[in-house]
């Protein structure tokens, strides 16, 4: 199999985890892809304001939504994982209100709006497939806001630690409790609205109860029960469990 189509192979285990896929959707999708693209580490991939006539599937590498203030202070507003479309929404909405970034350097895969529009017409299934997918999105900001505007800053670094195993084992991207995690602290801090300073202790404490190592990065949970209690985490805004659509 060529390596590209190997690829996306994750971003169809992704979506067979949570519905069906039939053999001639998997097919839809393949040939919907134009073309690879590789892409630096620490570039903006996707510009806010720029009209947009393809969206990006992320092959492999990390990215991140962005929102930034005149001021410089920027947020990332949801990170994504190989599997993920970082810019489906942008299939609608034609531009984005924000910027999508590099973390890592990234492999994606190209998919024109008028072969999105021609395979979700022909394959109704997969426009609800990918209907749902931008819910999953919207739920995801959802419990971002929350993190930020309720939880503590240990409750809220827990909670992300929580989302990025779930997440990334759908993708079987883990192993056992742990992952890869290629942040820096500023990244990590721009995840959860805190300073550097702030961050770093934050994840001081949560190796001091015991709960995680983070080294090379390398996240690794060691107390499934006791960080989900300090999270409150609740893995159902993240729809894991299969559907018919």
């Amino acid at each position: 199999m060529h390596k590209s189509a190997f690829m996306i192979s994750v971003h169809l285990k992704a979506l067979r985890k949570r519905t069906e896929i039939s053999p001639e959707e998997e097919r839809a999708i393949r040939s919907a892809v134009a073309e690879t693209r590789r892409i630096r580490a620490d570039e903006v991939a996707i510009h806010s304001g720029v009209e947009l006539n393809t969206s990006l599937l992320l092959l492999e590498g990390w990215m991140a939504r962005s929102k930034d203030l005149e001021s410089g202070e920027r947020q990332f507003t949801e990170l994504h994982i190989a599997g993920d479309f970082a810019d489906l929404h942008g299939f609608t909405l034609k531009r984005l209100d924000h910027d999508v970034l590099t973390l890592t350097e990234c492999t994606v895969a190209v998919f024109p709006h008028d072969r999105l529009r021609e395979i979700t017409e022909r394959y109704p299934h997969l426009g609800r497939v990918y209907w749902f997918s931008t819910n999953i999105d919207a739920a995801v900001h959802r419990e971002w806001a929350l993190s930020l505007g309720q939880r503590s800053a240990l409750s809220r670094m827990a909670h992300l630690f929580c989302e990025l195993h779930a997440r990334l084992e759908l993708v079987g991207r883990t192993t056992g409790n742990s992952y890869e995690l290629p942040l820096t602290q500023r990244e990590l801090a721009e995840c959860l609205g805190l300073t550097v300073v702030h961050a770093n202790r934050t994840l001081q404490e949560l190796r001091r109860r015991g709960l995680v190592e983070f080294e090379n990065r390398q996240l690794t949970i060691l107390d499934r029960r006791g960080i989900e209690g300090v999270a409150e985490f609740d893995p159902a805004y993240l729809y894991l469990d299969r559907v018919k659509l």
